[in-house]
């Protein structure tokens, strides 16, 4: 990422993440940022897809939708980031607004599973999770069937929650339609990859 005010409000969104997660007891109140080096990772990656149509799930402050909307800016491409809190989404439209990015980022506050069944099948370049993990089997099989064949699925904090995403694991290493690894980056991600059947 070559902007320097961008880099510069990055960084200040994840230190500032930080300090209100360690003040906040309620998990489900935290901000719980993506890690740095794994944002990075995903933002070289979307570039080198040349990714144009991506979805998030988990808005968070925005701190990964600015990253995700950076990449996806330099191809005119477009994020739509769901969440089911219309408050942190408020906060992430002032962030990308702080970051010029507004204009590349959809919010919606819905459910991140009904969000993915209305979706057209092999949509997608790029499907992100990073939401209340042990809904995830539930959405099944959407977030295979949105993405384009080549299409990457990304998912947040396998290593460091692996009983929560176990029976999403399973479910993408059973599938023929995938081909997956775990990467030891961040709370670690799972990079799969849909595959021509």
């Amino acid at each position: 990422m070559a902007d320097t005010g961008t880099r510069h409000l990055l960084d200040a969104l994840y230190q500032d993440g930080l300090a209100h997660d360690a003040a906040q007891e309620d998990r489900l109140l935290r901000r719980r940022n993506l890690e740095p080096e794994a944002a990075a990772l995903l933002s070289v990656v979307l570039q080198s897809m040349r990714a144009t149509t991506m979805v998030e799930i988990g808005t968070s402050n925005g701190y990964s939708a600015i990253w995700f909307a950076s990449a996806l800016a330099r191809r005119h491409g477009r994020l739509l980031s769901v969440d089911v809190d219309a408050s942190v989404q408020a906060q992430a439209r002032t962030n990308l607004e702080a970051a010029g990015l507004a204009a590349t980022v959809e919010l919606r506050t819905a459910d991140g599973g009904a969000v993915l069944a209305e979706l057209p099948d092999a949509g997608l370049d790029v499907l992100f999770l990073d939401s209340e993990r042990p809904e995830y089997p539930g959405w099944w099989p959407h977030p295979v069937r949105v993405l384009r064949v080549g299409g990457l699925l990304a998912v947040d904090n396998v290593l460091s929650h692996p009983g929560e995403v176990a029976e999403l694991r399973a479910l993408v290493e059973r599938s023929a339609e995938l081909e997956s690894t775990v990467v030891p980056v961040g709370k670690g991600l799972l990079l799969a990859t849909r595959l021509a059947t």
